[in-house]
């Protein structure tokens, strides 16, 4: 390294550490003076301020003796789980009431249909207003834009009380209405926004305040949703951050498992003591035979089902993406639904209701049942079909909606597989708080009962196994498609667990990860999971996953993708250097060089503090201090003159335009008017712009990430993935050289490299020997490393 280079590293290093340590100090002691400020002001407040004073010293007493975090996700799973069950009890009354209209109007065939559609229309329709009306942003799934907040990316006014309260009651009415929408998807948002709402408070705002800490609390509420929606506390946890997350810290584990496991024990002691359930069981509980659940030979039938669940999934999201874009590429229909936004929705609403109609079209897909009901009745451990014929079973209530007098079981299934499957791709492109998880749920059971009707049809006696025959179950090909079409659309794996949580029995643990297994392989291989396809559509800042089998992402470098004209400031530049470069840009943060020869990297400094000092060198109070040093001069002049001629009115016209001075001599008194025209305003605010910049009073970021030129894409992903970077600047041997952004890395992701702004990767990027030894690799780089007169062309432009 150059000399100039250890100065600047070893000065850095040292004053950065005293800055700190004077800088604690400070905040200690001032803490200490406003504590003691606080107590002063409680004790003079009256007679009851003691009373005041007891209550909330016991209450740090006990956070201080248990633990803050403790108290904080204790609260946070019984608020979740008070939430989760109240809207499960509105939601419920709702598709009750839907039921109760058409029972009532059984008269009339078509006063059934129009109450049955008009329900769910006007359930719709105020679920899409309300959440325009009071807050946009509840509309969605929320694990898109928590991916995108836990990626250090802030989305305005999305974690506020008037959004929590838009979530909550519009996504109970848009799932009364009875459309094929599910919960578990905005619950991650509900827990996010009942976190940040309880970090406000008075106890626990030390959270809100620590950026750290803070987005550490999110992560652990964001794995708290699924989980006290479903009473499913492990898949729930595993699930959210298998979704949300890229990294997740380990030491938020606990805080989410003790947090879910709190709020699924509230929500199931909820349930039983409003006499829902009898006791603290599974939600969809089944009773498959143990001893043998099933054979070695189903297990190419389970596979294959994971098979078809992968290429399901895949079709389902792209399938949902197609329906998005269509809708804005669409101009004059677009502009239309942007003026009334509500016409989409009714319109969508109508379409699926009248399908659903159970008199109608309805009744060969049972229709008439709700999304939990038609779960419940596919995990039935009976054969439905014998011969391929309905049998005459003993079924009462949910389970005759199956049988039709002019549809077979296989027919009925396969209808209501298939109406599902597009009408849930359509359902969550309405703009109203929406989740797809519990509608592909029901999905991949009906496709595994499908399955598994087949199967008991082509082995009608069973699977042999020694003396013993053992028929064929087709309940547990549902829950094996169940967790195979959800892990696919979502790309997780943790649906293996919900599912055996939510069914109760780990009976078809082995065939339900091997069907999982092979859905990932496939729905990987050709599109990303819903969750990301949401965030491209919306084009949210999110980096998207690394696919499988991508070998260039280790050939291709930084080199290969930084942009290489970086705009820059310098330690000398002038304020009008200052001043010219944020108009031209937008850039949150600017690199500070030590001079544009050197290009020394120092650090970055924010926009808004290069705004401030901007508005302190051109602000009124200078205008004020210097109007007052020039009229002490011109007092004192005034002063020094013995026989001032009468005739002699002086004014000198200096200072701001709200300035009047008068000076008071022996014998006459001269009015010195300061009033500035806009000529000499203009021309002190050029001389002020033309001052050195004066750094001192800045707060200065030395600590920076720094990337080589030969770092690899791999690794570039995963150092912005794991910090949460939006941009970083890349060097050499402490020059900077060019920088680095989400745009740039996802566009080298993406595969779809432009010339604008990026440089194109060169040919043989990809086929560049990566042999070459790290010897080697030093060596270049240093032979590179030339004068500063000899590699100007090489240097990012000085736009200062």
């Amino acid at each position: 390294l150059s000399s100039d280079g250890q100065a600047m590293y070893g000065r850095y290093t040292q004053e950065l550490g005293v800055y700190a340590k004077e800088e604690a100090t400070r905040l200690k002691e001032s803490g200490e003076k406003v504590s003691q400020r606080s107590r002063t002001l409680e004790h003079d407040n009256g007679r009851c301020a003691k009373c005041k004073i007891g209550p909330f010293r016991w209450l740090r007493f006990l956070i201080s003796l248990i633990g803050e975090d403790w108290i904080f996700f204790f609260l946070l799973g019984i608020l979740m789980g008070l939430t989760s069950w109240a809207m499960e009890l509105g939601i419920n009354m709702l598709l009750k009431g839907q039921k109760w209209v058409y029972g009532r109007l059984d008269s009339n065939g078509f006063l059934q249909y129009l109450g049955w559609v008009g329900y769910s229309v006007a359930l719709i329709v105020f679920s899409a207003g309300f959440t325009q009306i009071v807050s946009p942003q509840a509309a969605g799934s929320g694990i898109s834009e928590m991916k995108t907040i836990l990626r250090g990316v802030l989305l305005k006014e999305y974690l506020t009380f008037r959004t929590f309260v838009a979530k909550v009651i519009s996504l109970a009415f848009a799932l009364g209405s009875g459309m094929p929408l599910g919960k578990e998807a905005p619950f991650v948002h509900i827990a996010s926004l009942c976190g940040a709402l309880l970090c406000k408070l008075p106890v626990f705002r030390g959270i809100y305040e620590n950026e750290s800490r803070y987005r550490e609390m999110l992560a652990a509420a964001c794995a708290v949703g699924v989980g006290c929606v479903l009473a499913a506390p492990v898949g729930g946890v595993l699930f959210s951050i298998e979704v949300t997350f890229t990294f997740f810290a380990v030491r938020s584990y606990w805080r989410g498992f003790f947090s879910v496991t709190i709020a699924a024990f509230f929500f199931r002691v909820l349930a039983v003591w409003y006499k829902d359930e009898e006791t603290v069981t599974a939600l969809f509980r089944t009773h498959f035979q143990v001893d043998f659940p099933f054979d070695l030979k189903e297990m190419p039938a389970f596979a294959l089902l994971g098979i078809i669940s992968g290429f399901g999934g895949a079709l389902f999201v792209y399938l949902n993406r197609r329906i998005a874009l269509f809708i804005k590429k669409q101009k004059l229909f677009n502009t239309f639904l942007m003026k009334k936004c509500l016409v989409y929705p009714v319109m969508v609403s109508f379409l699926i209701s009248s399908l659903l109609f159970p008199s109608g079209f309805g009744q060969f897909m049972a229709g008439e049942l709700t999304q939990n009901e038609a779960l419940v009745t596919l995990l039935d451990n009976r054969t439905w079909t014998k011969d391929g014929i309905a049998e005459e079973f003993d079924y009462i209530g949910n389970a005759r909606v199956w049988m039709h007098p002019q549809v077979t079981v296989f027919g009925t299934l396969a209808l209501f597989t298939i109406m599902r499957f597009w009408m849930c791709a359509l359902a969550i492109t309405m703009p109203v708080p929406y989740g797809a998880f519990m509608p592909v749920l029901v999905i991949g059971a009906g496709l595994g009962r499908l399955v598994g009707e087949c199967m008991a049809y082509w082995f009608p006696e069973g699977i042999h196994a020694g003396h013993a025959i053992y028929p064929i179950v087709p309940g547990g090909y549902a829950v094996v498609g169940a967790a195979a079409l959800s892990g696919a659309v979502s790309h997780s794996f943790s649906t293996v667990v919900m599912v055996l949580e939510l069914t109760g029995q780990i009976s078809h643990l082995l065939p339900a990860l091997i069907a999982v297994v092979l859905a990932n392989l496939v729905a990987q291989s050709l599109q990303p999971s819903i969750y990301d396809s949401i965030i491209k559509i919306k084009k949210l800042p999110y980096l998207p996953e690394l696919g499988w089998g991508q070998h260039e992402v280790y050939n291709i470098r930084v080199e290969d993708i930084m942009v290489r004209d970086v705009q820059y400031i310098t330690l000398s530049c002038s304020y009008r250097d200052l001043l010219n470069i944020l108009m031209k840009s937008r850039l949150k943060a600017l690199p500070l060089l030590k001079s544009a020869e050197s290009m020394i990297l120092l650090g970055s400094i924010e926009r808004t503090q290069l705004q401030s000092l901007l508005s302190q060198q051109l602000s009124c109070a200078r205008r004020l201090q210097c109007i007052k040093e020039r009229g002490a001069e011109a007092k004192k002049l005034l002063s020094t003159e013995s026989n001032p001629p009468s005739n002699n009115n002086s004014s000198l016209q200096t200072g701001p335009e709200e300035g009047h001075i008068q000076v008071r001599g022996h014998r006459r008194t001269h009015a010195l008017s300061f009033t500035l025209v806009d000529l000499q305003i203009t021309d002190w605010e050029a001389r002020q712009l033309d001052e050195r910049v004066n750094f001192n009073n800045c707060k200065i970021n030395p600590a920076l990430i720094q990337l080589l030129e030969c770092t690899s894409l791999h690794k570039t992903y995963t150092i912005f993935s794991l910090l949460g970077l939006d941009h970083a600047y890349v060097t050499r041997i402490g020059r900077l050289i060019g920088v680095v952004s989400i745009k740039e890395l996802r566009k080298a992701i993406d595969g779809s490299m432009t010339l604008k702004g990026v440089k194109v990767a060169p040919p043989m990027a990809t086929f560049r020997n990566s042999s070459l030894s790290s010897s080697q690799n030093e060596t270049t780089y240093l032979q590179a490393v030339r004068p500063p007169e000899e590699h100007v062309t090489d240097a990012p432009k000085h736009v200062c």
